[in-house]
């Protein structure tokens, strides 16, 4: 579910985390949190991915290739529309560490 706090934080939890009523309380005061707005992520893409700029696609599973899609994803995927540089993300980064590509 994806969970809006009243101190204008928005949260994304899984049916596990959000039976944890921890998840609902200021870790501060332990004061019980209101939730404001509670939609599906689902329903927030079909609502909201006109302001990114993007396309919204849906893909089955009752194809082949619509089941390795979603068993591969976990159910979302996406495609850049711009080309990507991977080679920037070899460089340093903030703390001074070199991320290096595992395979």
């Amino acid at each position: 579910m994806h969970d809006k706090r009243n101190c204008g934080q928005t949260l994304s939890l899984n049916k596990d985390q959000e039976a944890d009523q921890s998840n609902f309380r200021d870790p501060a005061t332990n004061a019980e949190l209101e939730v404001q707005e509670k939609l599906s992520l689902l329903e927030w893409f079909a609502n909201e991915y006109r302001r990114f700029g993007c396309s919204l696609e849906f893909v089955t599973t009752k194809s082949q290739e619509g089941s390795q899609f979603c068993r591969g994803f976990g159910g979302i995927g996406g495609l850049l529309r711009y080309q990507l540089d991977v080679r920037a993300f070899d460089e340093l980064s903030d703390d001074g560490e070199v991320y290096e590509d595992s395979e």
